[in-house]
């Protein structure tokens, strides 16, 4: 069977599983639409959770962005994994024992303030537009190599299968259809893993494959440091960022991990509070199975590159270079006309320009597997965007419903009321999505990791000492918020976008990248809190025992 052929079989399949599991668990009330009801089981909510966090960065770009980097590229590794952990346990269950829908609804209440809510609901859209700009990417970019459609058109494709479960379903949909979608972004991501690391060193493990001799008898890490420094790079497993940034990058993914809306949202939607416990633990040892293949798939995707592509001749070239180049995602400059690719560091002799979200999806096709497998990474690559855009959406659509109609502008509005204008606001949220998919600010990884810049910045501060300082009241956080979310939102857009006079690598303050900025800015937070809460009143009394009472451990 051709490969199109499977692609359609593959993509038709679990799109038609996706859209049947929302209409069997649509949502007949808020509860439902929120937090689906409060009754999903730990080990189906570690699942969802698990396809919640693993997005199109984590599928698409995540291992593409480590075979560029090599060493530098384990930021991303330490940073999303350890904030998951630091989420789990430090979080979670105060959070669900609080028993809220949103991380609004939570500090509106928490800090007694409505304008701490209408400032909670204004970081929680741009944390979420920002991220859910990856997604949709993510989805452009699949659908315009497999389905044969510009981005553009695959891009609103996505926008319609999303809108249709979370609109109809809301968070109960979403989770069943996240459960499906992590069984199928797993078995995806592995299936072409073991074939590579067989094919390459003969181990079917790909953690203890790539650090394995191949069959040349050299040890794949070595020969990949070997490639790299003889076209002009740096070694692969040496690094090139200052300890700073690397620090600063790694704690910025952490924290803002613990900040992140549509994570949280998750371990609402248990039973009880050791249920939330309990699925964090699962969904830690789900998504560890990705996470520690991304280095390995990194790896063989970089070295088959090279030996591909690299002074091979341009009419030579296997079918696959061909189906990329028309993409717009691989291109070729013949730019001393000999015809024959030059892949080097330098840019002024460099003739071949990668995109780096292209080599997951690629993989597979330079190493030559079967079309089943091309087939199933593509219906993967879609299950990691399209799952976490519709956790994205939901937490767009109840932020406006939830946290400004109903507990600020109309709270005498009814439950169907309510429940009509949060499926309007998911409608208008998917058609913001999707510009942002059609117009990217950047490549995937690059534009979700400000997004976890953002959460750190804004959200981390306010939540963990809403749940640890009673002392803290609704001016400091309200000043920390607002003051850590426009300076990071400063620095990003002036050193990625160009704006407030742009600005080259070398005016980075203390040399920190964009992307790890929300470490400085979420410092600055802390400080502008804590500094203002002492010069303010003392929250009310029954506050501070509400903060008491959800630290207290539970046996539920």
């Amino acid at each position: 069977m051709s490969l199109q052929l499977w692609i359609w079989l593959m993509i038709g399949i679990t799109f038609a599983l996706y859209i049947g599991i929302a209409i069997w668990s649509r949502a007949g009330s808020t509860k439902d639409f929120y937090v689906a009801g409060s009754g999903v089981s730990p080990i189906a909510n570690g699942m969802a959770t698990a396809a919640d966090w693993m997005s199109a960065a984590s599928f698409i770009s995540m291992a593409g962005l480590i075979s560029f980097m090599g060493y530098d590229g384990s930021v991303f590794l330490m940073g999303w994994t350890g904030g998951y952990v630091l989420l789990a346990l430090l979080l979670a269950p105060y959070l669900r024992k609080f028993g809220k829908f949103t991380v609004p609804d939570f500090i509106g209440d928490r800090y007694y303030s409505d304008t701490a809510r209408i400032v909670a609901v204004i970081c929680a859209l741009i944390i979420s537009f920002t991220y859910v700009a990856g997604q949709m990417r993510g989805v452009g970019l699949v659908f315009s190599r497999y389905l044969e459609v510009d981005i553009n058109t695959g891009v609103i494709i996505g926008m319609a299968i999303v809108l249709f479960y979370a609109v109809l379903g809301g968070m109960k949909g979403i989770t069943y259809t996240q459960v499906a979608q992590y069984c199928v972004l797993i078995f995806a991501f592995m299936v072409p893993a073991i074939f590579i690391s067989i094919q390459m060193t003969g181990n079917p493990i790909p953690q203890l494959g790539f650090g394995s001799q191949g069959h040349d008898g050299m040890y794949l890490l070595d020969k990949l440091d070997g490639l790299s420094t003889e076209l002009g790079f740096h070694e692969y497993t040496s690094g090139s960022k200052s300890m700073l940034d690397v620090f600063f990058i790694t704690a910025a993914l952490m924290v803002g991990t613990a900040g992140l809306p549509h994570v949280i949202v998750r371990f609402f939607t248990v039973k009880k509070v050791s249920d939330a416990r309990k699925s964090a633990g699962w969904a830690l040892l789900f998504i560890g199975i990705l996470y520690t293949t991304a280095p390995a798939i990194a790896v063989f995707a970089r070295t088959n590159l090279i030996e591909t592509v690299s002074e091979k001749r341009y009419d030579d070239l296997p079918g696959w270079f061909d189906n990329w180049e028309k993409t717009g995602l691989l291109t070729f400059e013949d730019k001393n006309k000999d015809g024959i690719v030059q892949y080097l560091a330098d840019p002024q002799l460099n003739e071949l320009n990668i995109d780096r979200d292209i080599m997951v999806m690629a993989n597979p096709e330079i190493a030559e597997l079967p079309n089943w497998v091309i087939a199933l990474l593509a219906a993967g690559a879609l299950a990691a965007a399209l799952s976490t855009a519709a956790g994205l959406l939901l937490v767009i659509s109840s932020s406006i419903s939830h946290d400004l109609i109903k507990k600020i502008i109309n709270p005498n509005i009814s439950e169907k009321g309510e429940l009509i204008y949060a499926r309007i606001s998911a409608f208008f949220a998917v058609v913001m999505a999707g510009y942002f998919g059609i117009n990217p600010p950047g490549f995937v990884a690059a534009v979700v990791a400000l997004a976890f810049g953002l959460a750190a910045a804004s959200f981390f501060p306010a939540i963990v000492m809403g749940i640890f300082y009673k002392r803290m009241n609704k001016e400091g956080a309200i000043s920390g918020m607002v003051t850590g979310l426009l300076l990071m939102l400063f620095y990003m857009t002036k050193f990625k976008f160009g704006w407030f006079g742009g600005g080259s690598q070398e005016d980075w303050w203390f040399g920190v990248s964009p992307e790890g900025f929300g470490t400085f800015a979420m410092l600055v937070n802390f400080i502008v809190s804590i500094t203002v809460c002492q010069f303010t009143s003392v929250p009310p009394k029954e506050i501070q025992e509400l903060v008491e009472k959800i630290r207290i451990p539970t046996t539920e």
